[in-house]
């Protein structure tokens, strides 16, 4: 049988690291972003559970059953496939002690192809696979390890805007890092994590939700997932204002409030600026998106004028294969039909969704951090830099330059402030408060979110 074996370092000692792995949201964080996989089901936990998966490629979905056993407390679990697409499948977690409170995560995966013999000339194939999503797990599980120690202690965290792109991701980054977290829905709750909430009038019933030490308010309507029309900026703007307004408020009125409320926000609230350098003393733009950052921001008045810490997360371009702008420029990059927008000239100020996770844990646990905060990583780079550096690592040109009138004339007003306008957006605050990025380069970020690292096997 096909034996591949991955080892690693972590910076706590292996108790510590076998308790994330134990804790809800592992399952989601360890998922690689190019791998469509869901879970369906759990029964029990990792010393005797199941755990039902379904594999999606293209229109297939294959089903993947899989058993925990060989469970020894802080060192080791098992997982058997009990039913799925290999012949067989068996995955040893185990973690190590090392010296000075390390340890050394050991995956070893032992696995039969179906048709075998048959089949081994994939097997190259299936390696290359398995070093992909490695290199992925073990950097996710000693970063995520890392940004934890720095926690002084557990949380209750209420989060609105749970199943967006950041807010799916933030979940289960906190819960695996010992945070409770209450999702916020706009729905009837499905379990005892969930909270039911109106947008227009805040939080239903706000003593239900318990005493919670921070929000983080995710919600509002993409402002790329269509063409501007008036109806379209209309939903826009009140998907954003009244909300966070009414939140603000009910959040004061609690006997017992959270001591910080981090709202989203955007640097759209900049306008377009050209190639001046904008950290957060710099004033708010002209425009539509300026327009609605500015009254989106001071919609958190009544929470601020109750005492609690507010953080206005000025979100730049969040870059994951998982959705967003990356998911939607991908299809045509990997078809070699990539390039610049317009003059390729303008600013385009990014930060992977790795980081905005990061930079959200940071502040959460820095009282000393208020009001507005770039959430940018501290390399901006020109949309055609942007072109290069993403047909660099999909191995695809990127030549093929959208004219402006071409993008005006498809996308309209958006394509000018979003595509074609610029802002270059510094993190100041978070530099100047010791925050380290995980991807401080675009090269990094790209490569890690499309997975084109490989970890080597060990012997």
């Amino acid at each position: 049988m096909p034996t591949s074996r991955f080892s690693s370092t972590l910076p706590p000692p292996a108790g510590e690291a076998f308790a994330w792995h134990c804790r809800p949201g592992t399952f989601e964080r360890l998922t690689p972003p190019w791998d469509d996989v869901r879970g369906v089901s759990r029964v029990g936990d990792l010393r005797d559970g199941v755990v039902t998966l379904e594999v999606r490629k293209g229109p297939l979905r294959l089903p993947w059953v899989a058993r925990h056993s060989g469970f020894v407390e802080g060192r080791q679990f098992v997982d058997e496939q009990a039913r799925g697409p290999f012949a067989s499948w068996r995955h040893v977690h185990a973690l190590h002690p090392l010296t000075a409170g390390q340890s050394r995560l050991d995956d070893t995966i032992t696995y039969t192809l179906p048709l075998d013999p048959v089949s081994r000339i994939a097997g190259g194939a299936v390696r290359d696979v398995l070093r992909r999503m490695f290199a992925y797990r073990h950097a996710i599980t000693r970063a995520d390890l890392e940004r934890h120690r720095d926690t002084p202690r557990p949380l209750r965290i209420a989060i609105t805007g749970s199943s967006g792109l950041v807010g799916s991701a933030l979940v289960p980054f906190l819960t695996t890092g010992g945070h409770e977290v209450v999702r916020v829905v706009r729905r009837a709750p499905l379990d005892a994590d969930e909270h039911e909430w109106s947008p227009d009038a805040g939080i239903v019933a706000p003593d239900a939700l318990g005493h919670v030490d921070a929000v983080i308010h995710l919600a509002g309507e993409s402002v790329a997932a269509s063409r501007w029309s008036p109806a379209v900026k209309a939903r826009i703007r009140e998907s954003r204002i009244e909300p966070t307004r009414q939140l603000a408020a009910s959040l004061a009125r609690l006997a017992s409030p959270p001591s910080t409320f981090i709202a989203a926000s955007a640097i759209g609230i900049y306008g377009v600026r050209g190639d001046v350098p904008l950290t957060e003393a710099s004033a708010p733009g002209t425009g539509f998106l300026a327009d609605v950052g500015r009254h989106w921001e001071a919609a958190t008045a009544p929470a601020a004028e109750a005492g609690i810490r507010v953080v206005h997360a000025r979100l730049g371009v969040v870059l994951d294969s998982r959705g967003g702008a990356l998911r939607a420029m991908l299809p045509a990059f990997r078809a070699g039909l990539g390039g610049p927008f317009g003059s390729g000239r303008q600013s385009f100020s990014w930060v992977s969704l790795e980081d905005v996770l990061g930079a959200i844990l940071f502040v959460l646990h820095r009282p000393d951090v208020s009001g507005a905060v770039n959430v940018t990583a501290p390399d901006p780079v020109t949309n055609a830099a942007f072109a290069s550096v993403l047909g660099g690592v999909v191995r695809r040109p990127a030549v093929l330059r959208v004219p402006a009138p071409v993008l005006v004339g498809v996308v309209g007003e958006m394509a000018q402030a979003e595509l074609l306008g610029s802002r270059k957006v510094l993190p100041a605050v978070l530099s100047a408060a010791g925050f380290r990025f995980l991807h401080p380069t675009l090269d990094l970020a790209l490569r890690h979110t499309l997975g084109t690292r490989r970890l080597r096997e060990s012997t």
